[in-house]
This record gives structure tokens, C-alpha cells and sequence, in this order.
């Protein structure tokens, strides 16, 4: 990692820590730990997540990325997308398809990537704000130690659990949403709009869902999911008052008050409401996990992978 880059932030740093300690904590082996948990810790080595592919987003276990055993290493071709900070990795957690003959679930396995391996190319893909923190990711022919193996072979999901779990609490941890209300209340006084009832009701509904917010991430047991929707609802809310109070001139970009803070908040909302899981699919873990609600129906439950209508 480039220490001195201006983009490789506390918060990208952070986000990595919350990603990989809890994953390596749980089920890395006590060689993993020792090597990579202390370099990770100190902010000496950052990380990215390979998981996501232009054929498995929401459904994350059609992943089609294969890993085949060669001996002592593993030899991983395919794509990923929407990997953010690839372009600054040291190490990536990577899950691949290490058994296509078996139900899709079953047949993948954690690894640890060394992103300076051979064979691995990043790719940076410019998003709708003219930003390009996100990248496509390609392996060919990277090989993996064995070694780097995380839990057991074709037991990666439970592993994959661990991680999005600690991401959807570390997202919707992230905190931003009591500053997003100060802001409103200024711009709201700047632009003579504060004493529009509408205006002040949609202040005050993201003053309360940012408290809100904030008590339910001083709990512990919180459901991370629950955060997660919390955190990027009020986010979006927010950005669509900063850019409704501006009137006429919230049409305007650069050129916007702020120099288009609020229309850039707008635009990136939905890197926060799709990013880490979709709002939908966070709304089926918190029914079926949290609640006990019915499953949603999967009729490819117990069907092999290798028989499955690929949409790669």
C-alpha cells in the first residue's frame, strides 16, 4: 500500500479491519492469524473483497470464478466487479468455485489472494458521480497457496457469513447521518427555506432516523442488516432534501451550491443502497433471520451447479 496516496483513507483502512479481523478471527487458521492479523491491525497492509461477479450480485453463491487444485496451490481463473479500493490491495478475500457437481452453496471455498500475484489485473470502473473507487478484478491463471485457504474446502459460505455480516454492521456503523442534519438545518437557513413546513417535516424525519440510528448502534446483538437499511435510507433522504431546498438551482451540478455536494450525495445513494447487499435482499435476511418468517422459495436448493442456466 502506498501510504502517501491521498485516497487510501482512515475510513477505506478501517473498513478493511472490519472486514477481514472478524473473518480471520473466527476461522483462519493460527499460521493466518499470526501472519496477517498484526500487519492488518497496524494499517501496514489493506485489503479488498472479491466476491461479487457480473453473474452473481444478489445471488452471491452462483458465483462462476473457478479455483482447481494443483498439488500445494490452486490455480483461480475469472471475474470480479465492484471491488472497491482493488487498485490499492495488498491482500484480497476471495471465494471461488472449488466443486461445480455439487449444489451451488456447497462448492465454494475462502481463500487469501496476495494482489500482487501474477495473473491478476484491476480494472477501474468510473461511476455515476465521475468517481472510480470501484474496479473489475481478472484472474488468470493466479495460483493460491493451499495454505491460504480460510475454513475448509467447499465450506466457504459459512466463511462468507462471518464476512457479510461484519460489513453490514460496519456500513451501517459508518456513521455521517448526525453531520447530514446539521448541514440540512444551515442549508435550509441559506436558502430561506426554513421555514417551509414540508422542508422542516423531511429535516426532522432524518434527525429522527439518524437518532434512531445511533441508539441501535450503541446495542449490542443489533442485527447488521437492520443497520445497514437504516443507515442508507437516511442517507438517500437526506441527499434528496439537500438538493430539493436548493430549488431551481439543485438542477445544477458543479456549478450547484457547495459546489454539488448534495447532487453528488444524490447520485451515490445508490452505492450505499445496493453496495454490501441490495435494500431487498437485507429485507428477506431480516424476515427470514430476525423474525422467522418463511424462506423465499429456491427451487435450485439441491440442484448441482454445473446444471444450473448460467446468466454470466
Amino acid at each position: 500500500m502506498d501510504s502517501q496516496d491521498p485516497s487510501v483513507t482512515s475510513g477505506f483502512v478501517a473498513g478493511t479491519i472490519a472486514l477481514v479481523r472478524p473473518t480471520l478471527m473466527a476461522h483462519g487458521t493460527p499460521a493466518q492469524q499470526e501472519r496477517y492479523l498484526p500487519p492488518l491491525l497496524r494499517g501496514d497492509e489493506v485489503w479488498c473483497q472479491l466476491f461479487s461477479e457480473p453473474g452473481a450480485g444478489s445471488d452471491l453463491a452462483a458465483l462462476g470464478t473457478r479455483a482447481v487444485r494443483d498439488g500445494d496451490e490452486w490455480v483461480v481463473n475469472g471475474q470480479k466487479v465492484w471491488t472497491s479500493g482493488a487498485q490499492h490491495a495488498d491482500f484480497a478475500i476471495l471465494i471461488a468455485r472449488t466443486d461445480p457437481d455439487v449444489p451451488k452453496h456447497r462448492g465454494i471455498t475462502y481463500f487469501v489472494l496476495d494482489m500482487r500475484s501474477p495473473g491478476v489485473e484491476v480494472r477501474p470502473l468510473r461511476q455515476i458521480d465521475g468517481a472510480a473507487e470501484c474496479n473489475e478484478v481478472f484472474l488468470t491463471d493466479v495460483s493460491v497457496p493451499h495454505a491460504n485457504v480460510v475454513g475448509d474446502v467447499n465450506g466457504g459460505w459459512a466463511v462468507v457469513h462471518t464476512t457479510l455480516a461484519s460489513e453490514s454492521t460496519m456500513i451501517g456503523s459508518s456513521g455521517g447521518t448526525d453531520d447530514d442534519v446539521d448541514a440540512l438545518v444551515c442549508l435550509a437557513r441559506e436558502t430561506d427555506v426554513g421555514s417551509d413546513p414540508l422542508i422542516r417535516q423531511r429535516i426532522a424525519d432524518v434527525y429522527i432516523r439518524a437518532r434512531v440510528l445511533r441508539f441501535l448502534g450503541a446495542r449490542a446483538g443489533i442485527d447488521g442488516s437492520v443497520l445497514k437499511l437504516l443507515w442508507a435510507e437516511a442517507g438517500a433522504r437526506a441527499a434528496e432534501i439537500g438538493v430539493a431546498a436548493q430549488g431551481p438551482l439543485g438542477m445544477l451540478f458543479e456549478d450547484a451550491p457547495e459546489d454539488g455536494y448534495w447532487q453528488r450525495q444524490l447520485l451515490r445513494q445508490f452505492h450505499w443502497r445496493i453496495g454490501g447487499g441490495t435494500e431487498e435482499i437485507h429485507r428477506n435476511m431480516i424476515g427470514e433471520r430476525t423474525l422467522g418468517l418463511p424462506a423465499e422459495p429456491r427451487v435450485d436448493k439441491n440442484v448441482p451447479f454445473r446444471e444450473l442456466v448460467q446468466s454470466g
